[in-house]
């Protein structure tokens, strides 16, 4: 006893200690502040809320700021992006520190979404890995070499919920469910930051797009979003708040309008939420020129949107510069108040002054940096095995997949040699040269017992109009000089050459991504004119399918022997793609967002709310809720994915029937291994509030977890469940959980399940 009474002494003098260190360095930071502000002019203050992008580097979007250099030396630039490479760094922070009145340091921010030159797999498809151990790596990996260029502010992660696949930045998110969005959201943070965001290897998260982007009516890029507080609080905002719950220094404004106001522009959102509600107490940038934007929705002219933006509670404007022309005349006529100047101003210095700036301006500059730490044979091969990991297996009949490493292969479709679309949407880092096509990586892991017969078989798309929007940032569909005609019968003559046909097929990289809204999601029909071709050779199909975003592909899974899903998998591509389809490496992905059966199902994902007349089946039944022409189904469901090896769910067992409020329940389940393959398995736990004050999903995801199974090995995955897990919010707003039966589910998929049931107390 009295060791145990002496260990909580020492817990609680160590975390008063750190208690007491942190009160200290944020004052030591509030008089360094202070004191600088004290120097500053109000055009100076001004000077630090505006965020500029030169040109000429990384372009990110259609507005580019002028005379840089000036506004730079004038104390008129808060940070900075677009610029990389130590000696360009340099050169930019010199201006700032050398030639500037007040020799304040600037920020220096990208778009590192997935991977710096590393790139990794699109995030939709490191989602579908479900682990956190590899997605946070990757975000470390992402931070080490965007800072040896010199970049240390990020503007990543995006934790958009959508599940509306015909919105192209679905690519860019974690899919549908608020449970694994908020998990990878925390991973990605810590990735990025890894709780020092002074080192010189870590690097300042930006959560974004605050908030309910991935909600945009239509699914059309930058449009309206209208939905309940209910709606936002249980299934939108969860990800965001775990980002800042985990410690991101800055969160980003959004396009679109919440409640008629846009988000740049909403005091609701981003003051009485995000700082009253949540505490946030880093800094606020708006999107690119989001804050101009709000003159076409309507709010006012330049002058009235930016003081609209700053009274909201926005601390930065990117690249619109309306903040650097208006704010003053505003705060002349009484329209801003120079308090709220201040504290935008004071919130931007503190998050130079957290990455160390004022101590080195020039801390993450280090010439020799870039050769060593960017693009090492270490950290491709970290993105060679996240790829594979993320890779979903849909379709494998007979058993057609793992291809044995011996035969003819004829490898076909307009992705299997095409170097510029393996990188996927939003890679303006990465260099497309660096890329392992998937030709060259079945070369690379065959050996010589293989003969591989290429034919492109296709473009990617036909239509030259079509393909002129593709190709804004670069080649991604290259039309052939051959007629279709042509090409598809030169790929069914290597087809009928060989043992078994790989069609490599899907969008290009820049048919999903920003400004990339697709109303039909089914694959190109003259993709589609070469499957069928292919499909009546009698050869093995399988289907290895690039795209950013779920696509409805009924025809080719009734088409298809095997279907392999690898989304865009990044620098190394082919080799992953390859690994897996020879069995190197077990796929073990599942599906981070449900796959329609056709684009008239959406919005379609699990989490779904029972209406007073459900269907019960699949049987149409008249004055049920159902369609006509289609199932309410749908093709393949969240959480799916298949092994090579098959898995076994049984035994499903509860501690107790019943938990209270400071109790918990152990729930396990024994998961056998009984194929002929070593796998892992994403073991999934759903649950399901069957009677509450409002209407709630039919089940929602609680947690998962990724195991390694051996070959005819058993083993008993066990899960927590408290109260916590119980609480959602209610039609008065309040986080609660209500007394009464719950659902307990849990299996490979969100519709293979074994389920029992509980009681909770109170």
């Amino acid at each position: 006893m009295k060791l145990y009474k002496l260990a909580v002494l020492s817990l609680i003098v160590l975390v008063s200690c750190q208690s007491q260190k942190t009160e200290n360095k944020d004052a030591e930071m509030d008089m360094f502040i202070s004191k600088l502000m004290n120097e500053m002019t109000i055009q100076e203050k001004i000077g630090q809320l505006n965020l500029v992008t030169p040109g000429g580097g990384i372009l990110t979007g259609s507005v580019v700021s002028s005379d840089v250099e000036t506004k730079i030396r004038n104390g008129n630039v808060g940070g900075i992006f677009g610029v990389y490479g130590p000696e360009k760094v340099r050169q930019a922070q010199k201006l700032a520190v050398e030639e500037s009145r007040l020799k304040i340091p600037m920020l220096f921010g990208s778009d590192v979404i997935h991977g710096y030159k590393t790139i990794f797999p699109i995030p939709l498809g490191m989602a579908c890995s479900w682990d956190m151990e590899r997605i946070e790596q990757a975000a470390q990996i992402a931070a080490k070499e965007a800072t040896a260029d010199g970049i240390f502010w990020n503007f990543s992660p995006m934790v958009d919920i959508s599940r509306d696949p015909r919105w192209g930045r679905i690519s860019e998110g974690s899919g549908e469910d608020p449970y694994l969005g908020s998990q990878i959201a925390k991973a990605m943070v810590n990735g990025y930051q890894q709780n020092d965001v002074s080192a010189e290897n870590t690097m300042m998260a930006t959560v974004k797009h605050f908030a309910l982007y991935g909600a945009a009516e239509a699914g059309r890029d930058y449009n309206s979003v209208d939905m309940s507080r209910l709606k936002m609080y249980n299934e939108y905002l969860p990800a965001y708040k775990a980002a800042i719950d985990a410690g991101a220094g800055c969160v980003m404004s959004s396009f679109n309008d919440v409640d008629g106001i846009p988000a740049s522009g909403n005091k609701w959102l981003l003051s009485d939420l995000l700082r009253g509600e949540w505490n946030f107490d880093g800094f606020v940038v708006s999107d690119y020129t989001s804050v101009n934007e709000m003159i076409a929705h309507g709010l006012g002219d330049l002058q009235a949107v930016s003081a609209l933006a700053l009274n909201a509670g926005l601390d930065m404007d990117m690249v619109g510069e309306g903040f650097l022309t208006t704010l003053e005349k505003s705060l002349k006529e009484g329209k801003v108040s120079e308090e709220n100047i201040n504290t935008a101003c004071r919130r931007v210095l503190e998050a130079k002054y957290k990455l160390g700036l004022f101590d080195d301006p020039y801390r993450y500059i280090d010439e020799s940096r870039p050769e060593k730490d960017i693009l090492t044979k270490e950290n491709r091969a970290a993105a060679r095995e996240t790829a594979a990991h993320s890779f979903v297996l849909l379709k494998n009949n007979k058993q057609v997949l793992p291809l044995k490493k011996s035969g003819k292969v004829a490898l076909v479709g307009p992705l299997a040699d095409s170097q510029n679309n393996m990188l996927g949407t939003w890679a303006p880092t990465g260099d497309h040269s660096e890329a392992i096509t998937v030709i060259k990586g079945f070369n690379n892991v065959i050996g010589n017992d293989v003969e591989v017969l290429y034919a492109k078989g296709a473009n990617i798309v036909d239509d030259t109009q079509y393909a002129e929007k593709i190709n804004v940032f670069g080649p991604k569909v290259n039309i052939d000089k051959r007629s279709p005609e042509q090409m598809i019968r030169e790929a069914v003559a290597a087809a009928k050459k060989a043992d078994v046909i790989v069609a490599v097929v899907g969008e290009a990289s820049e048919m999903s991504g920003e400004s990339a809204s697709r109303s039909e999601i089914t694959i190109p029909e003259c993709q589609k004119k070469l499957i069928r071709e292919l499909s009546k050779t009698g050869k093995p199909l399988v289907l290895v399918i690039m795209s950013g975003r779920p696509l409805a592909i009924s025809e080719e899974n009734e088409l298809a022997d095997a279907i392999l899903f690898t989304w865009h998998p990044g620098v190394e591509a082919g080799n992953a793609i390859a690994d897996v389809v020879f069995g190197d490496c077990n796929p073990s992905g599942k599906l981070a967002a449900t796959f329609p059966r056709n684009v008239g199902q959406i919005p379609l994902y699990y989490a779904i709310r029972n209406t007073g007349r459900p269907q019960a089946g699949e049987t149409f039944t008249k004055f049920k809720s159902n369609y006509l022409d289609v199932s309410n189904s749908p093709l393949f469901p969240f959480g799916y994915g298949l092994s090579y090896t098959q898995f076994a769910y049984s035994n499903l067992q509860m501690s107790s029937t019943k938990l209270t409020s400071e109790g918990a329940i152990q729930v396990s389940v024994d998961v056998k291994n009984t194929g002929n393959f070593d796998g892992e398995e994403v073991i999934q736990l759903y649950i399901r509030d069957v009677v509450a004050s409002i209407t709630r999903p039919m089940k929602e995801l609680k947690g998962f977890k990724k195991e390694m199974i051996l070959k005819g090995e058993s083993k008993t995955v066990s899960f927590e469940i408290s109260e916590k897990d119980l609480r959602f919010y209610n039609s008065q707003l309040h986080f609660d959980s209500e007394p009464g039966e719950f659902e307990v589910f849990i299996g490979g998929n969100s519709d293979q399940l074994l389920k029992a049931s509980f009681i909770l107390e109170k």
